[in-house]
């Protein structure tokens, strides 16, 4: 960090956050950083379709206060350049070459849904560059049903469309009230950044992201045995995307990992019960022991 750095007034809100680029491999990645400057960042993976504009808020800028956060749009989306990858492994090749970019050999990772899918590809090929991990609102590859997330997806894209709503209000919450209520309030945190917001995905680009996870979840189950860092994994008991169970196994093959299931909530159960997951994700990540300590 330069003298210059050092004065800069840190920035802890992620609707403050600048949008900046990194060029490697070919491809212009954009990204955007906060919190405190640190030598293991907490790099976050973005669900299906996600953009930087995509992420809570409130979870955010809860770890930016302690971490130094950093959020990225994939290949082909949003303000980055090229391709989107046709498959999960690809995208975790991007995800590679974006971090390594910025000049960091260790990191901690966030991710959720599709993003926990491309963050198990990416410490499986380099496993020694992961720190701590979390995954929430994801599945292993080859896990049961996660093919079934293509037909889920579209199902609920239609009666979004039907009923003039945001897709995400099927996808990630409960058609009960309190699902609707979590769903409206998650929705209007995520428009509180009011300048410089991404581009939406292609609806090429979200074809491609789908086929993807499709062939993730009828491929042979990966060697989870290689994952030794303290994990710490997260979903709600009713996920319609990629089923709650798969969490659980993930657990089973994933030693010495914690496994919190949040009641009546869908894939977006971390969002609904942020005010419970916050501090628990906090703790996980500012932890100097293992996840045992995050309880």
């Amino acid at each position: 960090m330069t003298a210059a750095e050092g004065t800069q007034p840190i920035i802890t809100s992620y609707s403050q956050a600048p949008t900046t680029t990194v060029t490697a491999g070919g491809v212009t990645f954009a990204y955007r950083e906060l919190g405190p400057q640190e030598e293991i960042p907490v790099v976050f993976f973005v669900h299906l379709a996600g953009t930087l504009d995509n992420w809570d808020p409130r979870i955010v800028d809860a770890v930016a206060k302690h971490r130094r956060v950093i959020t990225f749009d994939q290949r082909g989306v949003g303000g980055s350049s090229g391709t989107v990858p046709g498959t999960i492994e690809e995208a975790a090749d991007d995800a590679y070459t974006f971090i390594s970019a910025l000049g960091y050999p260790l990191i901690d990772v966030f991710s959720f849904s599709m993003g926990g899918m491309i963050a198990q590809d990416l410490i499986v090929k380099h496993p020694r560059l992961v720190r701590r991990l979390v995954l929430t609102g994801t599945g292993p590859r080859g896990g049961r049903d996660m093919d079934k997330v293509v037909g889920t997806t579209y199902w609920d894209v239609l009666r979004a469309a039907l009923t003039r709503s945001d897709p995400k209000e099927f996808l990630f919450f409960a058609r009960d009230a309190a699902g609707k209520r979590a769903a409206k309030e998650f929705l209007s945190r995520l428009a509180e950044r009011s300048t410089d917001r991404d581009a939406d995905i292609s609806l090429r680009a979200f074809r491609t992201q789908l086929s993807a996870i499709a062939k993730y979840g009828r491929s042979a189950p990966s060697d989870l045995s290689v994952v030794t860092q303290p994990t710490l994994i997260a979903n709600g008991d009713h996920d319609r995307m990629v089923p709650s169970i798969l969490s659980k196994e993930l657990g089973e093959r994933i030693a010495g990992s914690e496994v919190i299931i949040y009641p009546n909530s869908g894939h977006g159960g971390i969002f609904q019960y942020w005010e419970k997951f916050v501090p628990v994700l906090v703790a996980f990540l500012t932890a100097d022991r293992t996840v045992g300590g995050a309880r």
